[in-house]
């Protein structure tokens, strides 16, 4: 159950229509300050849980701080988590509700566009293990996720910019009006509330065809094979880390290059694509030295098979495929190409 509303609603009627025997809160020290505070008033006596905030704390050892709060607390299986927070999160609270005594209820209440737009919805779950992305991690569909934008007022710019990485992609993978619509309109001036829906619409919608990606929700990851390729070899250098959004960027332009090089993208929609995200992202600094690196990660992409780095491309904007192999060569020349704008 996805649900959009003031969280002051959707979070006692959630809880009044359950019954659980204790209740957590998962939070980090940003959320604990400006997030905690709108709904400590709504919950039953319950225990908090504080992590530290950032993707390089999603790992094995923070998992297991969660799993110590909750075995402190004498936590059954009747027990609720509620993840309050972005992406990491959403991802790690959730992946230790669902191994913890094989599972316990938990809900996501996403406080980033992030998590709003796509991290919160679909119940992919888990951490990241030796520097690589979501490495470990399960499927599991949260008991709900209570989605309120007025939590958007609390970002930083940047996080908010981040954000919105993934509402440009669910627009080029599905919504070929919606794109030419959001384009319009510099990142500053979107409506928020009508594009979290949207976005909530095209990810439901396409994981409830394929809950365990072994077909169509693999367009979902249009723009993430270099990109998350790109993002882990930058979370080893903290001064030049990339969020999750800037990455996907980078991702989205050098792998609409590998969709135009085949013939599936018009030159004049490979411009729009280029042109949007360079007026929105700028250009990451990607040094040639890294290339190698960035391409040896790809080898790690949950939609190989055997040796083969399978993608999802673009096919026209509004449509993707999947499970296309790309060689390392070709990915090569798709870096070359973005380090050269």
């Amino acid at each position: 159950m996805v649900q959009i509303a003031p969280i002051t609603e959707s979070l006692p009627a959630f809880l009044a229509s359950h019954s659980f025997s204790q209740v957590a809160v998962l939070v980090d020290e940003q959320t604990l300050q400006h997030c905690y505070p709108r709904i400590q008033a709504l919950l039953p006596p319950h225990t908090l849980i504080q992590i530290r905030s950032g993707e390089s704390e999603k790992h094995l050892e923070t998992a297991t701080q969660i799993w110590e709060g909750l075995t402190k607390a004498a936590f059954d299986r009747h027990g609720l988590l509620i993840n309050l927070g972005g992406g990491v999160i959403g991802d790690m609270g959730g992946f230790c509700a669902a191994t913890y005594k094989r599972g316990i209820a938990f809900i996501q209440i996403p406080s980033t566009l992030l998590s709003q737009v796509d991290a919160s919805v679909g119940g992919k779950l888990g951490i990241d293990f030796q520097g690589l992305k979501n490495h470990i991690g399960v499927f599991q569909i949260p008991d709900a996720v209570l989605i309120d934008a007025d939590f958007l007022a609390t970002l930083p710019p940047r996080e908010l910019r981040s954000g919105f990485a993934e509402v440009i992609k669910h627009c080029l993978i599905a919504d070929a009006a919606k794109w030419e619509e959001l384009r319009q309109q510099s990142w500053e001036t979107q409506n928020w509330t009508d594009l979290i829906a949207h976005s909530v619409a095209i990810k439901e919608r396409v994981t409830q065809a394929d809950p365990t990606e072994k077909g169509l929700r693999k367009i979902l990851n249009f723009g993430h094979t270099l990109g998350h390729a790109i993002e882990t070899y930058f979370l080893e250098e903290p001064e030049k880390r990339l969020l999750h959004g800037e990455a996907i960027a980078a991702g989205m332009l050098t792998e609409a290059f590998l969709s135009r090089q085949r013939g599936w993208l018009t030159e004049e929609q490979f411009a729009t694509i280029q042109s949007y995200l360079l007026q929105t992202y700028g250009k990451a600094q990607i040094p040639t030295d890294a290339f190698e690196a960035i391409v040896e990660l790809t080898a790690q992409d949950k939609k190989n098979r055997g040796k083969e780095v399978r993608f999802s491309l673009l096919e026209g904007i509004g449509s993707c495929r999947f499970d296309i192999p790309v060689s390392n060569s070709e990915m090569q020349e798709a870096l070359t190409y973005y380090a050269g704008l």
